[in-house]
């Protein structure tokens, strides 16, 4: 027989479990054993109920599958496990989602977040995208530290806070993604069997998740850890996160300030407008240079993450420079390290250079930026330019989350490349020890906002 005091000791413990099982706030969204508060639209995987688990299996000719719940969520903290047994399967977990009945021939169609799950070599599990809608928002490439985070074959846990306009997530403990956005406010959740088309090898992959709860109140955000990239759609905009790891804005959205015409005291009275929350170059006729030439910063800088969206218009030709030192009094544009900003279908510069050097993105007639796995937004939508340059001089160009390009700067693979270029006429070129950041006046109209940067040590 136990001492009556073990027992109370016991007791006292399983009421304290039980207590604290009660007041987290957490509740099931699945039961275990029904599927009672959700239903499946769209597509025809199978879905069963088996050992407490929800698996999702693939089948040919369908459109992806969703099975929903039936409520709406706003602000919650969403929790599960979740295990995919082959590597080729594709899944997700859509947040503040959507069912559009009338698209696809009234075949319907499910939009919104979604949590990416992703057990392939390219590793962006726990990735925001935005299914039926805008593709990728925040691909896991632009956090590689949480890259490795996800366990094939084996059960993962999920965590995701959805809280006012901020979603972040975690994938088995390690924070992954980081969005700012006001696209959607509420929705519902749902668990995703991915299309296979008429693929028959991939009939039968199995998804499988359990121990899925949500919370809906008393939810007190997590603090991600320092140095996580911020996707902040909000333009022109800094979250206390981004301001407190460093960030500041170079285009506060409302004045020219900090920016002036290379080569001139002060911004511009002509060709550059500043309205609607977009610092624009006008369109004059094609011309480098333009007729009121290019603008950079007043500031110069050394080793930095620098993030700017930009819109393009048919046929468009811009760039992000740096590194410029207005010491070279080019008749043209002023010199400087070249993110292409262009419209590669309509601009003939696209054809020009080699090997698609000055293509979107490229290091301009130095390095292409490849097709793929570059990521492109349509002419009149806004893109995500990025440029990292490190204390060590590595450099990294990213188009819309996905990093296109990397070299090192000053490296006789990088001096080599110069030799064969345009700027092999300017000695050391690209190796100034700090320099401004500019925008090209390429006679072309163009848009940009949310120009920001961290100087890095």
């Amino acid at each position: 027989m136990k001492h009556p005091t073990f027992l109370m000791i016991a007791f006292i413990c399983c009421f304290t479990v039980q207590a604290q099982k009660n007041t987290s706030g957490f509740v099931n969204l699945f039961d275990g054993k029904t599927f009672n508060g959700w239903k499946k639209i769209t597509g025809n995987a199978d879905y069963k109920i088996e050992g407490g688990m929800i698996v999702g299996t693939t089948v040919l000719s369908s459109p992806n599958t969703f099975l929903v719940t039936e409520k709406e969520y706003g602000d919650f903290v969403l929790e599960l496990e979740v295990k995919i047994d082959d590597t080729t399967a594709n899944s997700g977990i859509q947040l503040r989602s959507h069912f559009d009945a009338q698209a696809n021939d009234g075949k319907g169609k499910v939009y919104g977040y979604q949590y990416e799950l992703d057990p392939s070599s390219r590793k962006w599990t726990a990735g925001l995208y935005d299914e039926g809608r805008r593709d990728w928002l925040y691909p896991l490439s632009l956090n590689p530290a949480a890259q490795n985070a996800f366990k094939p074959g084996a059960f993962n846990k999920i965590h995701v806070e959805c809280v006012g306009h901020e979603i972040k997530t975690w994938i088995n403990d390690v924070p992954a993604a980081y969005v700012v956005d006001t696209m959607d406010s509420k929705g519902f959740i749902a668990l995703q069997v991915h299309s296979i088309g008429d693929n028959a090898k991939l009939v039968g992959e199995k998804i499988y998740w359990k121990n899925i709860h949500i919370k809906t109140t008393n939810i007190t955000p997590t603090t991600f850890p320092p140095n996580i990239y911020v996707l902040n759609n909000i333009p022109n905009t800094l979250t206390d996160y981004e301001k407190k790891n460093g960030w500041k804005l170079l285009f506060d959205g409302v004045t020219s300030k900090g920016w002036r015409g290379a080569y001139k005291d002060d911004f511009p009275k002509e060709e550059w407008t500043v309205k609607n929350g977009e610092i624009t170059v006008l369109s004059s006729e094609g011309k480098e240079g333009g007729n009121a030439g290019d603008i950079v910063t007043l500031d110069q800088y050394s080793a930095f993450d620098l993030s700017f969206e930009f819109k393009l218009t048919p046929g468009a030709n811009s760039g992000v420079k740096y590194f410029v030192t207005l010491t070279e009094n080019n008749t043209g544009s002023a010199i400087g390290l070249e993110y292409q900003v262009l419209d590669d279908a309509l601009h003939p510069d696209a054809k020009l250079g080699r090997d698609g050097n000055r293509t979107l993105a490229s290091l301009y007639d130095l390095i292409a930026a490849p097709k793929q796995p570059r990521f492109v937004h349509k002419v009149g939508e806004w893109n995500t330019g990025r440029i990292i340059v490190y204390p060590n001089n590595h450099v990294e160009h990213y188009l819309n989350g996905i990093k296109v390009l990397e070299y090192e700067r000053g490296s006789q693979a990088f001096r080599d490349l110069v030799a064969i270029s345009k700027y092999k006429v300017w000695p050391n070129f690209g190796e100034a020890k700090q320099g401004h950041i500019l925008l090209q006046d390429h006679g072309n109209e163009v848009h940009y906002r949310s120009i920001k940067i961290k100087e890095l040590k």
